[in-house]
Formats: structure tokens, C-alpha cells, sequence
């Protein structure tokens, strides 16, 4: 996909591959790396292959995914120092997904936020959230 800026990094001039292996690339948006910034430390782990969702994924992606994450968390913790992670994966318009690539968001918690300790179940259990 010659458009895509998951499959081609370089179309987004304030992105970079952090890390990468065989099958997949830790991407970080040059602001990630301020101290203080909502994202702080925040990335994007990505299959090199253009995959539509997590779900396509083939058993060589997962592995390069679990492989490249450990190595992601060493190193957001030596330069961020979080205290905390969550992670995941958004999958079709419905689920929050706007790239359709798929893409697993590592995003560090800090206790210094005004979000400390709500999760990702947290916006889901609001009264905002309840079905029509």
C-alpha cells in the first residue's frame, strides 16, 4: 500500500522506526519522546506486511510482535520511567480504528496523570457509554 504511512514510515516526516525485526517495526512519533507530553514514551508496534487488523496477523507477526514488545518496554522504561503500560489493539471503524493497519499501541501511565489508574475498561463502564 503505497499511501499507507504504517507500511511506508517515511510519508510521515515526524515518524520514526525506533526498533524493527523481520516481520514488524516499533514506530514513534518525534513528540513521544518530550517529557510531559500526554503521549509521553508512546509508539506504534506494526507488521511490516500491510495487515488490515491484529486478527490477520500470521503466527511469524505474532511472535516479531511479542519479541519486539519486550524490547519496546526495556527501553521506554530506561528513557520514560513509567509506572505503568496499556496496550492494544483497535480493530475496525466501530473499535476505534482509523489507520487500517493494524497497529498495537503501547502506550506508557504515568501517576502523575489526571487518568491514573483508570484503565482501558474505564471509558467503556461510564455512563457515556451506555447502548441507545
Amino acid at each position: 500500500m503505497e499511501n499507507c504511512t504504517l507500511c511506508n514510515p517515511d510519508l510521515e516526516p515526524n515518524q520514526q522506526v525506533v526498533f524493527s525485526n523481520d516481520h514488524c517495526m516499533f514506530l514513534q512519533l518525534n513528540q513521544a519522546k518530550e517529557r510531559g507530553v500526554q503521549l509521553e514514551g508512546a509508539g506504534l508496534i506494526v507488521p511490516r506486511n500491510h495487515r488490515e487488523t491484529v486478527f490477520d496477523l500470521t503466527r511469524e507477526e505474532w511472535e516479531a510482535t511479542y519479541e519486539l514488545l519486550h524490547k519496546v518496554k526495556e527501553h521506554i522504561d530506561q528513557h520514560h520511567h513509567p509506572q505503568g503500560y496499556n496496550i492494544g489493539w483497535n480493530c475496525g471503524g466501530v473499535g476505534g480504528q482509523h489507520i487500517f493497519h493494524a497497529h498495537m499501541h503501547i502506550l506508557p501511565r504515568y501517576e502523575n496523570e489526571p487518568l491514573s489508574g483508570k484503565g482501558i475498561r474505564y471509558m467503556f463502564k461510564g455512563d457515556g457509554n451506555k447502548r441507545i
